[in-house]
């Protein structure tokens, strides 16, 4: 027997597809990628179970067949001498906190870091990274369907691993209760434990396994991510040690300053000159009586591996719907490219490379076809299939040029696939964030943003010009997805509806 084929991007483990038609069937979220089951929805856990043992069983034996050992994401990533910890119960250790520095706008210097941490975080891909890669692609598809729903006549952009991260950082500072369902969200419980407990992964093997995945891209020749976190709180309050390390863990960069909430023009000052000028007005509407502020900033600088033709870029139409159309610069290049046409699903698939490191996939619906139906197939199977099916052939590709940012709500994330009160509202605990009871993360919001710059590319293999190319102008709306090379961890998702906003 022929081993199977180590899984494409992106993964989607079977019993995580059984789950999600589940809970779609009843208009609720869709479910996370093991089998523990949750207090709160036990008879929906204990419906599913037969079926997700059967698909677990199937997995295992999978990997068998391709002749390789399944390890558990749990057993990847689990805390030192795990056990199941009893969830009423109270942390044997007092909790380790630090203080705050005061914010000083004269002080815009990083929270200091161990350099050496640092470079020990950029490694080679792993099993660990390859697995959570595959787990952070499948909740971001999921947030991702669900936020462009909401903006159904808008640009969209949304990074999953930027988000894994900051719901990885929140898991640190969550009382037991709470880490069990922040873990079944992100796809690393056990699986095995009872009712009243949980095992606990260690949050820091995790957030360092994101941040190797960013370096991954760092160390290519055009590519570059930037990571930076701030958390503001007020001037008396200590933070957990461990959601303090969390954020360097992660980040390039971190800024953990205690501040007067009644002046919220301090802190996005401090957030706009911290950032270069990049983010502005981060926070608005601040409750003076907020505990915990957060903002993160992913930003992914890259270049087209192959420079674009200067002499064939020109406004050209972009048809944003019907009765509305745009003038925007289109660049164009005749040259051989890995795409795929989905008759089935009415589109376009089109692989661009960026570096060695990652590369774009461009989706374009076919003419009468509707963006919104092709995006709502991107939880299933479709986008690996797609990977499977890309071919090489002469095209001649038109593409606008065009940058994108956009604020996404963690709370309204959340919100989105239905578990907001349990992850960050009113049923959400973070006895391990500060040294005050009651503590809330009130804000928390991940900015993202893309540009793409055409500087010192490489110009196109004339030869590559020979024979008939066949024309694709992404001149009406269309999705696209950035994705690192080897871990095939998704950087990006988004889509352009308009490129000149």
């Amino acid at each position: 027997m022929e081993p199977l084929p180590s899984p494409l991007w992106p993964f989607r483990p079977p019993f995580q597809d059984a789950l999600t038609s589940s809970r779609q069937q009843s208009d609720g979220p869709s479910s996370c990628s093991f089998i523990r089951r949750r207090p709160a929805t036990r008879v929906k856990m204990q419906s599913l179970r037969p079926t997700l043992l059967v698909l677990l069983l199937w997995c295992c034996l999978l990997g068998g067949r391709a002749n390789r050992v399944y390890i558990h994401p749990f057993n990847l990533f689990a805390a030192d001498n795990v056990s199941c910890e009893t969830l009423q119960t109270q942390p044997t250790e007092s909790l380790h906190t630090l203080p705050v520095e005061p914010l000083d706008m004269e002080v815009l210097t990083p929270d200091a870091r161990d350099p050496s941490e640092q470079d020990a975080q950029k490694q080679n891909v792993t099993q660990r990274t390859v697995v959570l890669a595959e787990l952070l692609n499948s909740l971001g598809l999921r947030m991702y369907q669900a936020l462009s729903r909401k903006q159904p006549g808008t640009n969209t952009l949304l990074s999953p691993v930027n988000t894994y991260g900051s719901l990885a950082t929140f898991y640190l500072g969550a009382s037991k209760k709470t880490a069990s369902s922040y873990q079944l969200l992100l796809g690393l419980s056990s699986g095995t434990d009872r009712d009243d407990c949980v095992s606990l992964v260690d949050g820091h093997k995790v957030l360092k396994t994101l941040h190797s995945i960013n370096s991954l891209v760092d160390d290519g020749p055009k590519d570059e991510i930037r990571t930076q976190m701030w958390l503001f709180t007020h001037p008396h309050v200590h933070l957990s040690a461990d959601v303090v390390q969390g954020t360097r863990d992660f980040s390039d960069s971190s800024f953990i300053r205690g501040v007067d909430f009644s002046q919220p023009e301090l802190l996005n000052t401090f957030v706009d000159k911290t950032s270069d000028g990049k983010v502005k007005d981060a926070f608005r509407d601040v409750d003076v009586n907020s505990n915990l502020l957060f903002f993160s900033f992913f930003n992914f600088q890259g270049n087209w591996k192959t420079a674009f033709q200067p002499d064939k870029t020109a406004l050209q139409e972009f048809y944003v719907n019907e009765s509305t159309t745009v003038m925007t610069p289109m660049m164009t290049r005749t040259a051989l490219y890995s795409y795929f046409n989905d008759m089935d699903r009415n589109c376009t698939v089109v692989k661009l490379s960026l570096s060695k490191r990652s590369y774009m996939l461009l989706v374009l619906p076919q003419e009468g076809a509707s963006l919104h139906d092709i995006e709502a197939k991107l939880l299933t199977e479709v986008m690996s299939s797609w990977s499977h099916s890309l071919q090489e052939g002469l095209l001649e590709l038109s593409l606008p040029k065009f940058s994108l940012s956009s604020a996404n709500d963690l709370h309204e994330l959340l919100h989105n696939i239905k578990v907001e009160a349990e992850l960050l509202g009113s049923q959400a605990q973070f006895s391990q964030l500060a040294n005050t009871k009651q503590f809330t993360i009130d804000k928390a919001v991940n900015k993202v943003s893309l540009e793409m710059l055409e500087e010192d590319t490489v110009s196109q293999d004339k030869a590559e010009e020979a024979g008939v190319a066949v024309k694709v102008a992404l001149n009406r709306p269309f999705f696209f997805s950035v994705v690192e090379r080897e871990s095939n961890a998704i950087l990006m998702l988004g889509k352009i509806i308009n490129p000149t906003l």
